[in-house]
């Protein structure tokens, strides 16, 4: 497998993203200054210049037109996809920690931490394509406070996402909770409690019907997302920093390491920096791609499955395409009872067919 190392921050990495039709690659760090990529060669097409903090998270609209992006800065930011022109600078109370277009891309949905008096939120800002960027009101259509908990302890959002056709926002917490909530009234819908440490990333497939968690708990969980119901288990001995579904294959990559700040006390080959392929439904790791110089912060793969980006601690992003093996390759059927058991089948059709000949 051939991975091309975009060297384009000086930071460590802290989200990497493909647009819908896979020929771009966007990514944030704590340099300030998202980047946007040619996916099928590792070209920088342009950054997008402005913020003063760390971006935290960003997001690009389903025809790739506009982007958002979330910032340390307390700060979330519209930008011209193409010129990389801000168009509109959106103020927060505290840092954004996560941004989200909702579909039909008219508005989007953002969450921030709490700072000095300020509530952490979850804010629904209209932006509607067709009008001037200068019309867009500052204050959100829809503020949902987060306040602390009975027991008097914060809990922040970590992640925030949009499900089908907007019926609801996907938020997941530090404190291994996902709630939903409607985006209209901004009414909690639902809560519970697929880990029990904090939920670093999300990842949904293209369809939205299913999602995985990954959390400082050592492990990532695939849940449907109709009825929230618990897939499968994905175990590690490290925390997982990020996990994605393959689109063309049964296959889960996870990502992660050791936390940045002891890393510096053990050897490379004790950190495991490496990315982990797990079988979605048999829940077997069955390979690592090495490379990366510290733990990986986040993970992306291509809607069309012929690529995938990494971008780790060490402020490198690596675009692994896969080889022609791993394309071609078939999943093994674990169980040889099974096919004893088609074989029985088959002759038991046969004795059927025998039987209604001889009638």
């Amino acid at each position: 497998m051939r991975p091309i190392l975009l060297k384009g921050h000086e930071r460590s990495i802290t989200v990497v993203k493909f647009n819908f039709d896979g020929d771009l690659l966007f990514t944030g760090s704590k340099d300030h200054t998202p980047s946007v990529w040619r996916s099928e060669n590792g070209e920088r097409l342009g950054t997008f210049n402005g913020h003063k903090g760390t971006i935290w998270d960003l997001d690009v609209c389903r025809f790739s037109k506009r982007v958002v992006t979330a910032s340390a800065d307390a700060t979330a930011r519209l930008w011209d996809c193409e010129t990389g022109e801000c168009l509109k600078v959106f103020t927060h109370h505290g840092p954004v920690r996560g941004a989200a277009w909702a579909d039909g891309s008219n508005m989007f949905a953002t969450i921030s931490d709490p700072f000095v008096d300020h509530n952490a939120q979850i804010s629904v800002y209209d932006v509607p394509e067709n009008d001037d960027p200068s019309t867009y009101s500052d204050t959100p259509r829809l503020e949902i406070e987060l306040p602390k908990g009975p027991d008097g302890k914060r809990v922040n959002a970590t992640n925030i996402v949009w499900l089908n056709l907007n019926e609801a926002l996907f938020v997941t917490f530090d404190n291994g909770s996902i709630r939903l909530y409607d985006p209209v009234t901004g009414d909690e819908l639902d809560e519970f409690f697929p880990h029990e440490k904090k939920i670093n990333r999300v990842s949904f497939n293209l369809d939205k019907t299913l999602f995985i968690t990954s959390s400082a708990d050592f492990t990532a969980k695939l849940y449907d997302v109709v009825d929230l119901r618990h897939l499968k288990t994905y175990k590690t001995d490290r925390p997982v920093n990020d996990a994605v579904i393959s689109e063309t294959k049964d296959h889960i990559l996870l990502g992660g390491g050791q936390e940045a700040m002891s890393v510096t006390t053990t050897s490379g080959k004790v950190g495991k920096f490496e990315t982990r392929f797990f079988h979605l439904v048999y829940e077997e790791e069955f390979g690592t791609v090495k490379g990366h110089f510290g733990p990986i912060n986040a993970l992306a793969i291509n809607p069309n499955g012929r690529c995938y980006a990494s971008g780790a601690e060490d402020g490198y992003i690596r675009l692994h395409f896969f080889d022609k093996s791993y394309l071609d390759m078939k999943d093994p059927v674990p169980e040889e009872m099974e096919e004893g058991e088609e074989e029985f089948d088959e002759g038991e059709e046969k004795e059927v067919e025998e039987d209604e000949g001889s009638d």
